[in-house]
């Protein structure tokens, strides 16, 4: 069988998989930067140290749980920068990249290069069932501890691919507040599971916050959030009404974002990737509004899956 292998070495997972062309299914395997008690994020030398011991291990686990030859391989794609644009770079990358050059050489099989968003991206249309929007314009929300953006995406025969930012946040990221707000609770990081977990408790017995959030246009602020969310501990709130206030008010961003694009650009499909939209707090009440399209979890946060699926488009197997 044909298979297409994907790599990824993000700031927050090793992660490969294996994108089989005939059935059109996903092998992956992923496993999470370890990262020590009460930290908020690696230093780009620690996670290269991790990825260097990791990716063998993540790599191996595949073929070995699954039966596969590496003589089954006919393509490998990597990420190895952020984004598609100049100058996007990270250290972390490199460790997959030249783990990918040295499988190229060896199995002898056409090597990819990419970026993690656009493998975020097409990670989220396979997921979603959308995979026809290659060929379209749509919008696509980053949203990772990393990155908040919307994205017009157009089909590229160069990177399957093309990526305007048209919203961002002009400060932290939503996957930033998130994190350091649990991690101020005590939650391990990444804490966006967790802190999800709190929320959902308070709203099984409140109702919805209101709250009001900063936007610039079609750009959101979200400093402001980590200020209230410390506001509210240092006051004696309760874990579940801080994660609620938090989730409150990322929520709010991305509807103002959503709210302010489709009125200056005009109703298109939008899709959601990345890790802050593993929550279901989020995709529920976007979905209640927009004509939007989700990343199941497993396809939201850091993956090869992408990746793996690009490799294949661009070494020309048709859907």
């Amino acid at each position: 069988m044909p298979y297409f292998l994907g790599i990824d070495t993000s700031n927050y997972t090793t992660s490969a998989a294996l994108y089989n062309s005939h059935n059109k299914d996903i092998i992956q395997s992923r496993k999470i930067l370890p990262v020590k008690e009460g930290e908020i994020g690696l230093r780009q030398s620690d996670a290269v140290f991790h990825h260097t011991k990791q990716l063998p291990q993540v790599i191996q686990s595949i073929f070995d749980n699954n039966n596969i030859n590496s003589n089954e391989i006919e393509a490998i794609g990597v990420s190895v920068c952020p984004r598609d644009i100049e100058g996007s770079y990270m250290p972390c990358f490199m460790v997959g990249k030249g783990i990918a050059e040295i499988l190229s050489s060896i199995l002898k099989v056409p090597l990819y290069n990419f970026s993690h968003q656009a493998g975020h991206i097409m990670a989220a249309l396979y997921s979603a069932k959308k995979l026809d929007l290659i060929n379209e314009q749509f919008i696509a929300f980053h949203l990772s501890g990393g990155t908040t953006e919307a994205l017009m995406v157009y089909p590229s025969k160069e990177y399957i691919f093309k990526t305007d930012i048209i919203a961002k946040t002009l400060d932290v990221t939503a996957g930033q507040i998130i994190d350091r707000t649990g991690v101020m609770l005590g939650l391990k990081f990444p804490a966006g599971s967790d802190l999800e977990k709190l929320a959902i408790n308070y709203f099984s017995k409140n109702s919805c916050m209101k709250v009001n959030t900063a936007m610039k246009g079609t750009n959101c602020c979200l400093s402001g959030v980590e200020n209230i969310c410390r506001k509210l501990y240092n006051n004696g709130a309760t874990a579940e009404e801080i994660a609620a206030k938090c989730f409150s008010h990322i929520y709010k961003a991305i509807e103002g974002m959503c709210t302010a694009i489709i009125k200056e650009y005009g109703e298109r499909p939008l899709l959601f990737s990345g890790g802050v939209m593993s929550s279901t707090f989020l995709k529920e009440n976007l979905s209640k509004k927009f004509n939007a399209y989700f990343a199941e979890k497993q396809f939201s946060s850091d993956n090869a899956c992408g990746t793996a699926i690009l490799a294949a488009l661009k070494a020309g197997e048709l859907w």
